[in-house]
């Protein structure tokens, strides 16, 4: 369904093109969950409005293909563009409080989703709202579908966003920390929405995300990225469970776990390098373990297994710790 291809984002400064991320390059199949993990900074939520064409023209340059079944999104005018915006390929974005419009009631916002792209009436559209707010689990549907986004709370907001990107039963969702301001009982319902309607549907999932648990339970596929690149792409077992490159290995051991009590919380040391100062060769080698010489040089994104890629030329020698050491 989606095929992203040397995708390469840069933004315009004061000094020239600042590339943001270089190269990225996955397949989404339909009904295929895809669970995008990384630090801050990695590259992850400029690549998904990327995919919906949300970045500023002006400003940003976008190199590469993003094909949508075969029609590359990065052609089309902005009038198509519109027309798969929301109707075929919808985003749940990571802040509610910015992303929802303060003067209207979050009923108008939903139903005004729907009546894009299908031609309803203003009752049927808000009886399709107060419906997506139920699903989604808010309590009394009815009179929140009338108030205005200030009236709820952080988790009610995240959940109107949710109901408003899956409203229109896109064939692709893009989840940008869908359950980051939800409690751990409603987090469980989200998730468990999301994997129901990608398997009933045939809907494709890309889940951007810190929460590694969430990935292990949503997920089937698991996108590894650092500054910019795609370093790891493989099944979800086997990137928890037998991660080949360092930074998936170092991200799982850093979980905290309740196995092993008053030991020090192994950590990643360093920080993301700022765009447009990456070291050369491999990126993560200034804060990786197991760094030699030769990590200088080139990196490609090679297969080493069946589904599996790995950015690391010590990838076969390495046996690195998961999620279960």
């Amino acid at each position: 369904m989606l095929q992203v291809r040397d995708l390469t984002i840069s933004f315009r400064s004061a000094g020239g093109r600042v590339a943001v991320t270089r190269k990225v390059s996955f397949d989404l199949a339909a009904g295929e969950r895809l669970g995008v993990v990384g630090e801050s900074g990695c590259g992850k939520t400029v690549t998904g409005l990327a995919i919906l064409g949300l970045l500023p023209a002006r400003t940003t340059y976008v190199e590469g293909r993003i094909l949508f079944n075969g029609t590359d999104l990065t052609r089309l005018p902005a009038a198509r563009m519109r027309e798969i915006r929301g109707r075929d390929i919808a985003m749940i974005f990571q802040e509610p409080m910015t992303a929802l419009d303060p003067v209207f009631t979050v009923g108008e916002q939903i139903g005004e989703a729907y009546r894009t792209h299908f031609p309803a009436s203003r009752a049927e559209a808000r009886e399709r709202a107060i419906a997506a707010l139920h699903q989604v689990g808010i309590p009394l549907p009815q009179r929140r579908c009338d108030e205005y986004p200030h009236q709820l709370s952080g988790g009610m907001r995240q959940r109107v966003m949710i109901a408003m990107a899956l409203i229109c039963e896109p064939k692709l969702l893009i989840a940008d920390e869908p359950t980051t301001a939800l409690d751990v009982t409603v987090q469980a319902q989200i998730t468990d929405l999301l994997r129901e309607l990608s398997m009933r549907a045939g809907t494709a999932l890309m889940f951007i995300t810190h929460d590694l648990g969430v990935v292990a339970e949503t997920c089937t596929r698991m996108l590894t990225m650092y500054a910019g690149e795609v370093v790891e792409d493989a099944p979800v077992d086997d990137a928890l469970l037998r991660p080949r490159h360092p930074y998936t290995s170092g991200l799982l051991r850093s979980l905290p776990g309740l196995a092993k009590r008053r030991e020090q919380l192994p950590s990643i040391p360093g920080r993301v390098p700022l765009p447009g100062q990456m070291p050369p060769g491999c990126r993560f080698q200034q804060r990786c373990g197991h760094a030699r010489p030769p990590c200088a040089g080139e990196q490609t994104l090679a297969d080493i297994e069946a589904q599996r890629r790995v950015r690391c030329i010590r990838a076969a020698e390495l046996h690195l710790p998961g999620a279960v050491a």
